[in-house]
């Protein structure tokens, strides 16, 4: 069991796998990390956006049941393969064809110059993975499927 978190403005005690944009980096899924302060800053800017208070939601994971039990893809580092995933995934892919739950580094700030520009050609892949290699990933994990959330994500507070 790992601690993950969740960052917005409201408490989230029944988290909901289809909700929210289309077109995000692993899919339209629930979206927990393990960095506390990722889920912070996240709600820092949500609650800044719709002047509100901040919440972070923390809940257990239990990684082990994922794994084992659903379709599981991690991506370690910003490679090829994640550059793929995240492009298709922004295009309108359904990662929840193939996956019920993805981790991997997020394409923010730091990194989303390269990602949009081998979207748009204006960057080819080789010099957007050399640039992206220099970055360690932030974390995120999606749950794309309501029965990963309902069988493996526990609910413990808010900060």
């Amino acid at each position: 069991m790992i601690e993950v978190y969740h960052g917005g403005v409201e408490k989230i005690e029944k988290p909901l796998a289809k909700v929210g944009r289309d077109n995000l980096d692993f899919g339209k899924g629930f979206y927990v990390t393990r960095d506390l302060q990722q889920a912070k800053d996240w709600a820092e800017r949500t609650a800044r956006q719709r002047r509100e208070s901040p919440i972070v939601n923390t809940y257990g994971l239990d990684v082990e049941s994922v794994m084992k039990n659903f379709r599981f893809r991690k991506f370690e580092h910003y490679d090829s393969e994640w550059l793929q995933f995240i492009v298709s995934c922004r295009k309108g892919y359904d990662s929840s064809k193939d996956f019920d739950c993805v981790e991997g580094g997020i394409a923010n700030d730091r990194v989303i110059d390269m990602v949009e520009g081998f979207i748009n050609g204006t960057v080819d892949e080789t010099h957007a993975i050399k640039e992206l290699s220099k970055h360690s990933p932030n974390n995120q994990i999606c749950i794309l499927n309501q029965e990963v959330i309902d069988q493996c994500l526990t609910f413990k507070n808010i900060l």
